[in-house]
């Protein structure tokens, strides 16, 4: 009985869309995922979590009169052990993130400080779903910064690898943080009527933004260009010297020979790449659209709270589907793995 208490109080259904967060933050760094991954990932987890028992801790009040079945005011759970917990979760995410890397501490950081600020501070105001947000976007960018950390800081004898224009990557990350975020926003203010209903405009605004986001997302990419290795040195790799053999009757080499190096022509993503991000965009449409639909035209409360979890649960095949637009396909069917869980499981704690 101690056991779902706490499972309804960390939401335990939800838990399976954000790993996802930080597998597409690594899929647009073009490696592979990795230690820093897996890291990016428990970090992830735990600050989730810690947001999860903030939230009741600090809705306690609230919760008394509208939601009484809820951990804290039914008096499953004690607010003190809600919010011990709350803390420690928050440190174990940062410690996890720290063994990542500087980066991905900072992101975490940023992240927590997000968390934080919104349920003690911003949830009911204006700046709540914005908020909101910002936090899945880091929660994101934590992925892809913590990824690959071994190879942009080599040891002394690793090869550092070929190189990766960071410009590029970086604007990558944050396109798709962006349009995490987007959606976030829009379930967010969605969910700050899920108490009492009486919304029409909040889901509409929603799925006007699902519709969007889904298209954008379909897209995919149709071209990638080649990676050229640059020198540690750091010198352009514009030109290569090739000295050509002295010959006998020759007392003296002749000068060196400048031949241009030609840049890696682009070349076509494989059939999956470019399909499977229309596929899962459709998927994700599909998740998200038709609860929200349901809660336009009639914005009763369990309405509202079904649109809020197919909300939540659309962001799987977004991820997904932000994982496959980067090329990354086998991490967009990892994601994707996750949809039967967090649906059996919704079945048994609400993820609202």
């Amino acid at each position: 009985m101690k056991g779902r208490a706490w499972a309804e109080l960390l939401r335990v259904s939800a838990l399976f869309t954000v790993p996802g967060d930080a597998l597409a933050g690594a899929a647009t760094t073009g490696g592979r995922p990795d230690r820093g991954t897996a890291l990016a990932v428990g970090a992830s987890l735990c600050l989730y979590e810690a947001g999860m028992a903030l939230n009741d801790w600090a809705d306690r009040d609230e919760d008394a009169v509208d939601r009484p079945h809820r951990p804290i005011p039914s008096g499953r759970i004690a607010p003190g052990a809600a919010l011990a917990a709350a803390g420690a979760l928050t440190a174990a995410g940062l410690g996890l993130a720290g063994c990542a890397g500087r980066r991905p501490l900072t992101a975490a950081t940023a992240l927590a400080a997000t968390v934080w600020a919104y349920d003690l501070r911003l949830k009911h105001t204006p700046a709540g779903p914005a908020a909101m947000a910002a936090a899945r976007s880091l929660d994101l960018l934590l992925g892809a910064t913590a990824t690959g950390t071994a190879r942009r800081h080599p040891g002394p004898h690793r090869h550092p690898g070929p190189h990766r224009d960071p410009g590029a990557t970086a604007r990558r990350a944050i396109g798709a943080a962006a349009v995490l975020g987007a959606h976030t926003y829009a379930v967010t203010a969605v969910s700050r009527h899920e108490a009492r209903g009486g919304s029409t405009a909040a889901p509409l605004a929603a799925l006007a933004a699902v519709a969007a986001l889904g298209a954008a997302t379909a897209r995919g990419q149709r071209r990638t260009r080649g990676v050229t290795a640059v020198p540690e040195s750091g010198q352009r790799p514009l030109t290569t010297t090739v000295r050509p053999r002295p010959r006998a009757s020759r007392p003296a080499p002749a000068a060196p020979r400048v031949t241009p190096v030609t840049p890696a022509a682009p070349r076509r993503l494989p059939t999956a790449s470019r399909v499977l991000p229309a596929v899962l965009g459709a998927a994700y449409v599909r998740t998200a659209a038709g609860p929200l639909a349901h809660a336009a035209l009639n914005p009763s409360p369990p309405l509202t709270q079904r649109a809020v979890g197919g909300g939540i649960r659309a962001m799987i095949p977004l991820q997904a589907a932000l994982a496959a637009r980067s090329g990354a396909v086998g991490v967009a069917v990892a994601v994707m793995g996750l949809v039967p869980l967090a649906r059996a499981l919704a079945r048994k704690v609400s993820p609202t």
